[in-house]
C-alpha cells in the first residue's frame, strides 16, 4: 500500500456523513484508523444510533476510500455513543437520562401518544437505549399502548423500577391507580406526581427519555417545560386550521422557557380508505409545512390517518412492532431517524464531566 496510514485517516475524517451533512472529522466521529495484513480498518463512533443508518456512512466512507491510489481493500466497522446534550439554563441532565425529548401538542386528540410510543419504539429498534414517561397525568394511555399491567417494584428500596414494554423502560400513573379512578387534581398536585414519577424512578442507562406530555399549554405544561431538563422538544399537529392555532402557542411555549424545538410532526396528515386504499386529505393540506416555514423548523414528517394505526395501538402492540415491514412503520422509522439525528446535532453537555468544587474553611 503506498498510501500511509496517517493520510488515510486524513481522508476518512474528510468524508461528509450522509446523514448529518458535515464530515466525519467535524463530528469527531472517527475512532481509530490501522492498516492490518493490506487491509485498511476504519471505526467510526456516530453520534446517533444507527443499526441501519451505518451501512450507509460506511459505503460512503468505501467508496471515497477506494478511489484512491494505494488503497485495495477497505473494512469499515460503525458503532454509536449517544452523548448527553444542552437543556435549559440553570438545570442538569438527570442521573441515568442522557437526554430527554419531550413530545407535545397544543390540544387533544392529535395522535400526539400514539406518535409519541411508535417514536420510542423506532429510536430503540434503531439500537438506542429507550425509556417513555407517561406524564399525562390525567388521562394516561401509555400503559395500554405498550400492552403493559401491573405495579412498579423497587429492586433497592429507594426508587420504582420501570415496567418493560417491548424493549422500553416505562413508567406511568396509570401503574399506580386503578384504571376507572379519575385524577381529580390542581395543576400543582399533578406537577409534583410528574417530578416524582421522573425523579424516583431507577432509569437505566437511558439514551432517550421520550416524554408524553399532557396536551395543551397551560400552567402544568409550562411548568413541567421549565422544571425538567429537556433536551429538545416535538410538536405534533394535525393539518386543519384550528388544530395549529393550537400547535403554534405550543411552539411558543418551549421558545419562552428555552427548549429547543426539534421539528413538527403532522398526524393524520391523509386518509388512507381501509377499502379501497385511496389517499385524501381530509383535515387540510399543509398546515405543518406553513408553520415550519414560519417559525423556521423542520418538518420531520407526516403521518396517515388509518386505522390500522389506532387498532394496533389499542391492541398494545404499536404500528412499528406490529407490522414492522409495512410502509406505516417505515414512516415511523424516518421521523425517529431525522429525529435522533436533529439530536445529535445539539451542542453536547458536559457539566457532569467537571467536578464539583466545594470551599470550606480549614
Amino acid at each position: 500500500m503506498s498510501i500511509t496510514v496517517q493520510e488515510a485517516e486524513k481522508l476518512v475524517k474528510e468524508v461528509p456523513d450522509p446523514h448529518v451533512g458535515k464530515s466525519l472529522g467535524s463530528a469527531k466521529a472517527v475512532k481509530a484508523v490501522n492498516l492490518e495484513e493490506g487491509v485498511l480498518k476504519v471505526e467510526l463512533s456516530l453520534g446517533y444510533p444507527a443499526r441501519t443508518l451505518g451501512k450507509e456512512v460506511s459505503d460512503a466512507v468505501v467508496t471515497h476510500l477506494s478511489s484512491q491510489s494505494g488503497i485495495t481493500a477497505v473494512d469499515v466497522q460503525v458503532t454509536w455513543q449517544i452523548r448527553p446534550h444542552t437543556v435549559q439554563s440553570g438545570l442538569k441532565p438527570l442521573p441515568g437520562i442522557r437526554n430527554v425529548i419531550a413530545v407535545a401538542s397544543g390540544k387533544g386528540g392529535v395522535g400526539k401518544s400514539t406518535t409519541a410510543v411508535n417514536l420510542a419504539l423506532a429510536l430503540a429498534e434503531e439500537g438506542a437505549r429507550v425509556g417513555m414517561l407517561d406524564a399525562d397525568i390525567y388521562g394516561p394511555s401509555q400503559p395500554t399502548m405498550l400492552g403493559l399491567q401491573g405495579h412498579p417494584e423497587s429492586s433497592d428500596g429507594k426508587s420504582m423500577d420501570p415496567l418493560i414494554g417491548h424493549g422500553i423502560q416505562t413508567m406511568s400513573v396509570g401503574f399506580l391507580i386503578d384504571p376507572d379512578q379519575p385524577m381529580v387534581w390542581r395543576g400543582p398536585m399533578v406537577t409534583q406526581a410528574l417530578q416524582q414519577l421522573l425523579s424516583d424512578t431507577h432509569w437505566d442507562d437511558l439514551d432517550y427519555l421520550v416524554v408524553d406530555m399532557p396536551p395543551g399549554t397551560g400552567d402544568v405544561q409550562l411548568t413541567l417545560a421549565q422544571k425538567v431538563p429537556v433536551t429538545g422538544a416535538i410538536i405534533v399537529t394535525t393539518p386543519q386550521d384550528i388544530a395549529m392555532i393550537d400547535a403554534r402557542k405550543g411552539f411558543r411555549m418551549f421558545e419562552k422557557v428555552g427548549v429547543p424545538i426539534l421539528g413538527v410532526v403532522e398526524n393524520m396528515s391523509t386518509h388512507v380508505c381501509s377499502h379501497c386504499g385511496h389517499e385524501e386529505h381530509i383535515f387540510g393540506e399543509g398546515g405543518a409545512e406553513r408553520m415550519c416555514q414560519d417559525f423556521g423548523t423542520e418538518l420531520l414528517g407526516s403521518l396517515p390517518l388509518d386505522i390500522r394505526i389506532r387498532e394496533q395501538a389499542d391492541s398494545g402492540r404499536p404500528t412499528v412492532v406490529s407490522e414492522p415491514d409495512g410502509a406505516l412503520a417505515d414512516r415511523y422509522r424516518a421521523i425517529a431517524r431525522r429525529l435522533a439525528i436533529k439530536v445529535a446535532q445539539r451542542g453536547e453537555d458536559h457539566a457532569a464531566k467537571f467536578p464539583r468544587i466545594v470551599v470550606q474553611n480549614s
